[in-house]
């Protein structure tokens, strides 16, 4: 008997005794279906509603300095990822305004829990597109544009804000700024 014959019949015994071993053991039966990794929808993390909104009030609200604007200033901002074609449509205004927010009057402090709950009720209508009234500042002094200066801020710490420019000069110009929203 060759080395190649002892082994093949130790694992022919090997089998036998498996066999034996399980002959009495039956499928358990599952009432729930395990599908296989690819068929599984991806993970994402979910909020409660409350708890967005309460993020960002606090990142609208969260201290730290002003991005300083200047009345006569574009303000331009784009989330990476956000393509350069929806940024241009943006800019020329080629988005329908659904809602519209103005500032005028008020301190910084309050244009910033105005501007939160804005977004806020925005996000919650589903709307895409929405204008800010905040003026150009020209009347301000040495302060320089406090509205201004506040929403650019602002807009870029919010989660939901994918890109924000000036309007064209016919929509109010650098003393409004249409906003893209993310889609909820």
């Amino acid at each position: 008997m060759s080395c190649g014959d002892e082994e093949e019949t130790d694992r022919a015994e090997e089998a036998e005794l498996f066999r034996r071993a399980m002959q009495d053991v039956r499928p358990m039966r599952s009432s729930r279906r395990i599908e296989s990794p690819a068929r599984r929808p991806r993970p994402r993390a979910r909020f409660a509603h409350a708890e967005r909104a309460a993020v960002l009030t606090e990142s609208l609200l969260a201290p730290g300095p002003l991005i300083d604007a200047q009345p006569g200033d574009e303000l331009l901002f784009r989330r990476p990822g956000v393509p350069e074609a929806i940024f241009r449509r943006l800019r020329r205004g080629n988005f329908r305004v659904e809602a519209e927010l103005d500032l005028h009057g008020l301190t910084g402090p309050e244009s910033a829990a105005q501007l939160a709950l804005f977004l806020k009720e925005a996000r919650a209508r589903g709307c895409r597109c929405v204008r800010i009234i905040h003026g150009k500042g020209l009347r301000s002094g040495a302060r320089g544009p406090v509205l201004k200066s506040t929403v650019n801020t602002l807009l870029r710490r919010a989660e939901p804000v994918l890109a924000f420019a000036s309007a064209r000069p016919a929509a109010g110009g650098t003393g409004a700024t249409l906003v893209l929203l993310q889609r909820v």
